[in-house]
């Protein structure tokens, strides 16, 4: 039977109850539905009968692999939060995700643009019509949630709903999986915009900076986007700048190609008064709009590289991974190392990773132990292979509820912001499940080194596994660009 999730990136538009009305009126319902709240500083919950989850205003790319984290099902069916669905959606989705190759790893649905019927289209009515034929729109994508583990989501560098999606298909079909389009559709109307909307979405160009940072000049090929007008718009510039010191020369170049620009955007829209004073308005402002954001985004992304990066700390579970597991032990004399702790450990500190511990000591909660004696046995640790840079220990029992004990992603959010890391550039290693759920829930990588506690089905499920922490460090090392 196949499983799935709806995860909707929001920013609490009308929309968003609309879609969710549409939703609760499709024959099929999702095992779940995540809605992720981007709101900067959201003034109050939503009022939605969904898992609301909080991205804190970090944008769609984020704000998806929160949601797609939180799920446990086969696929993960994305949609913006200003789609309305056809009466068969739930029943074509189903059968696009039932008829699936195994290879497959997306499938697209179609986007319909309403467009007036009394007028030409305005210019902003085109923009919004070109997610007709965009390639791989999460407006509508359904990703089976294995390829997502296996490229680790979205690209979290992209701010804003433009090129994210294509960057991770891009991502998808290089990791050998393929893509497809379905038989569903969604219909996505026009918003309504200000009059500098054309010039505010020219921040794009920062994203386009970022994607030739990471595929090259010929990214547009690759991640099939259509060519756009950036040259053009550098030229107009240029000739601005040369009207400074040449000002006839440069003066006639740049307002016959400002004219250009006009009379193209013009053209093909209704021509009323207000549509001929914004297209001139902005087509004067809107090269240079394109330039700045273009060398701001060089700039900012001159040393990025593919996503996530390399790995540039290592987090470790205590016991059972970094020493033998004595159960609620207090006894800094019965610490006992693993075979290969000490020198796998100091091997990541000379290939210059942070090093830390998150550990789960229940037995603090439970009454078992004190924290000065989880404290000591620590230290003795330290003594042993030498100061983690690190520790981040979860006191409570499993009862308690809190937001720390793995297999949430407390402890390994905490690490990350001591080490001043982002959590995709850290690997966890533990030896059960819980250890790289939390991992996963925190948005970093793990390995699972097996003992004889960790159950079949852990190492089954387990993305990564390692015969011992020496095999593990070669993992990292490889996955850090530091090699062996």
């Amino acid at each position: 039977m196949t499983t799935w999730s709806v995860v909707i990136p929001t920013v609490g538009r009308q929309g968003l109850f609309d879609l969710l009305d549409d939703l609760a009126a499709q024959v099929h319902h999702p095992d779940a539905i995540y809605v992720v709240d981007d709101r900067r500083q959201p003034e109050g919950r939503l009022p939605v009968d969904a898992t609301i989850l909080q991205a804190g205003g970090h944008g769609p790319a984020r704000a998806r692999n929160l949601g797609w984290r939180a799920a446990d099902t086969e696929w993960i069916a994305f949609l913006d939060d200003d789609v309305r669905l056809s009466g068969t959606w739930s029943e074509d989705l189903l059968a696009d995700l039932e008829s699936a190759a195994p290879s497959t790893a997306g499938i697209q649905g179609a986007i319909v643009v309403p467009r007036p019927t009394d007028r030409p289209s305005t210019d902003w009515e085109r923009s919004t019509a070109g997610l007709e034929t965009a390639r791989w729109a999460t407006a509508d994508m359904a990703y089976r949630r294995q390829a997502l583990q296996d490229v680790d989501g979205f690209d979290e560098r992209f701010p804003r709903a433009y090129r994210e999606d294509a960057e991770l298909a891009l991502r998808i079909r290089r990791a050998g999986w393929i893509l497809t389009r379905g038989g569903r559709y969604v219909i996505h109307p026009v918003r309504r915009e200000g009059f500098w909307v054309s010039v505010r979405v020219q921040r794009g160009n920062a994203d386009d900076a970022l994607m030739r940072a990471i595929y090259g000049r010929h990214w547009r090929r690759l991640a099939e986007c259509p060519p756009g007008r950036f040259k053009a718009h550098v030229a107009t510039v240029a000739a601005a700048v040369l009207a400074t010191k040449y000002r006839r020369l440069g003066g006639v170049a740049w307002l016959g190609l400002t004219l250009e620009l006009i009379a193209r955007r013009i053209a093909p829209g209704p021509r009323t008064p207000d549509e001929i004073a914004r297209m001139t308005a902005t087509s004067v402002v809107l090269p240079f709009a394109a330039v700045w954001h273009r060398l701001r985004g060089a700039w900012r992304h001159r040393r990025s590289t593919a996503w996530p990066g390399p790995v540039r700390a290592v987090l470790f579970d205590r016991d059972g991974t970094l020493v033998e597991d004595v159960p609620y032990n207090g006894d800094p004399e019965r610490v006992e190392l693993v075979r290969h702790a000490r020198e796998s450990v100091e091997r990541l500190r000379t290939a210059g990773l942070q090093v830390g511990v998150v550990t789960n000591q229940s037995g603090i909660g439970r009454g078992l132990l004190t924290a000065e004696q989880v404290a000591e046995v620590n230290r003795r640790i330290d003594d042993l292979i030498g100061p983690f840079q690190t520790w981040q220990v979860c006191p409570h029992a499993p009862a308690d509820g809190c937001a720390c004990r793995k297999p949430a992603a407390g402890l390994v959010l905490s690490a990350a912001a001591e080490l001043g890391v982002p959590p995709r550039q850290i690997v966890v290693i533990g030896d059960i499940a819980a250890d790289l759920a939390a991992a996963e829930a925190a948005g970093a990588r793990s390995v699972l080194v097996p003992n004889r506690q960790t159950r079949t089905d852990e190492i089954l499920a387990a993305r990564t596994t390692a015969p011992d922490l020496a095999a593990a460090v070669d993992h990292v090392l490889a996955a850090s660009g530091a090699g062996r």
